[in-house]
């Protein structure tokens, strides 16, 4: 079969598990931009999140026969990508924030003072997000911006659920107390 978009993500694993590259690229094409976007989030920094990527398919792909079926695929890629990112800030002991990439949150037709507005505020929530904890931030990046739910993130981070509402509460109350220091 020379489609493989029609290919099940368990279909493509066992293509690749046998030798067959093609299926390991059509698994790149869906996630890709999956996987970019979580390391975008997290590093705020283009080229990183890249590079980050290109580190992850590699992880994916000698990885995959541990891959079990009864799970998402897309659940245990994410779960790696995150798991990824915290291996690559322990090992480098920083956390940078690159906020020339923070785009403004724009209203309808707005003049040039709310667009500056709207870019300052932009930026430092970028910077107060960034400045999260992981323990807060990925679970953060991952409800709200990657739209995941509680329980997906729960098996992502592989931590229980109750653990997962707390981290975002408090990860909530943490954005909300440094947001009101930064804006004051």
């Amino acid at each position: 079969m020379n489609d493989r978009s029609a290919l099940t993500d368990c279909e493509l694993i066992s293509l690749c598990l046998n030798g067959e590259n093609d299926g390991f690229a059509e698994l790149v094409a869906r996630y890709k931009n999956l996987v970019y976007s979580i390391i975008a989030r997290m590093t705020r920094d283009r080229d990183e999140a890249a590079d980050i990527a290109q580190d992850v398919f590699v992880k994916v792909y000698k990885n995959l026969d541990k891959y079990y079926p009864e799970y998402k695929f897309s659940t245990w890629i994410m779960r790696i990508t995150t798991n990824h990112i915290i291996d690559t800030r322990r090992k480098r002991k920083t956390d940078e924030s690159n906020i020339d990439d923070a785009k403004p949150i724009a209203s309808q037709d707005p003049g040039p003072e709310e667009v500056l507005i709207a870019k300052e505020r932009n930026e430092l929530l970028g910077r107060i997000v960034a400045a999260l904890p992981d323990m807060y931030k990925i679970p953060i990046v991952l409800y709200h911006q990657q739209g995941l739910s509680y329980q997906e993130i729960a098996e992502v981070i592989g931590e229980p659920l109750s653990k997962v509402k707390n981290r975002i509460f408090r990860g909530r109350k943490l954005l909300k107390q440094s947001y009101a220091e930064g804006m004051g």
